[in-house]
């Protein structure tokens, strides 16, 4: 879930529209029936094993159990179970691309960058906080970086470290994405560290890696959560 261009442009950055594998190709009404409802019971036992489960042990065998679909149907339209997991994974986090791109700032355009910075952390962090099960599942090790997603989130990170001419955004982008892996989430989690304080500790660390924006005065400026906020270090 790239190239490090910023994704504000129409298509710049974003995840491409996935091919829907149950349904793409000539097929008949019955046959199209049968895949969307075959995809319906497979994501619903996906999701079911990774909320109840470690989801990095659930196997393909178990979701085609679980769904009641044979093995060979569940392969025809899933490769392996992160391929699972990203399907479910993937209308989340289409809605947070969105608010990126079109919302309002602070998320959306029109905050300086260091606002944008924490306001993305927060909701990062949140999405991270609702669906770590399938995040886990999808978006572990070597595979996160291959994501549409990761591709999305690098090339807006990066973007506003350009914009506030941070002298190598390129060594600086990739680092700045490493405490929203799941699997450092997670750990935080298990070591008693609650959701509020890792959201509160980058929120602080997005506000002193980038300065304000030299145009306009920091004063009262929005913060991730809409209240207005002062200065970093008052």
């Amino acid at each position: 879930m790239s190239a490090p261009a910023p994704p504000y442009e129409a298509g710049e950055g974003s995840s491409p529209e996935p091919l829907d594998p149950l349904t793409a190709g000539a097929a008949s009404p019955r046959e199209r029936a049968d895949a969307a409802r075959n995809r319906r019971r497979v994501l619903a036992a996906a999701e079911e094993l990774f909320a109840t489960c470690d989801p990095r042990s659930v196997t393909m065998g178990q979701i085609a159990r679980l769904a009641g679909v044979g093995r060979a149907t569940l392969y025809r339209r899933f490769p392996d179970v992160a391929s699972v997991a990203l399907a479910l994974l993937d209308e989340h986090e289409r809605r947070l691309q969105h608010e990126l791109i079109r919302g309002v700032p602070p998320l959306g355009p029109g905050a300086d960058p260091a606002d944008r910075l924490a306001a993305f952390y927060v909701a990062m962090t949140s999405l991270l906080d609702q669906h770590l099960h399938l995040a886990l599942g999808a978006e572990t090790g070597n595979a996160r970086f291959g994501t549409g997603a990761y591709g999305f989130w690098r090339a807006h990170v990066r973007s506003l470290l350009v914009a506030a001419t941070v002298p190598d955004p390129d060594a600086l982008v990739d680092p700045l994405l490493a405490p929203l892996g799941p699997e450092v989430y997670a750990h935080q989690r298990a070591q008693g560290i609650s959701g509020q304080r890792i959201t509160d500790g980058l929120v602080w660390l997005a506000r002193r890696l980038l300065p304000p924006n030299a145009a306009g005065s920091p004063e009262g400026r929005p913060s991730p959560t809409g209240q207005a906020s002062t200065p970093a270090g008052r």
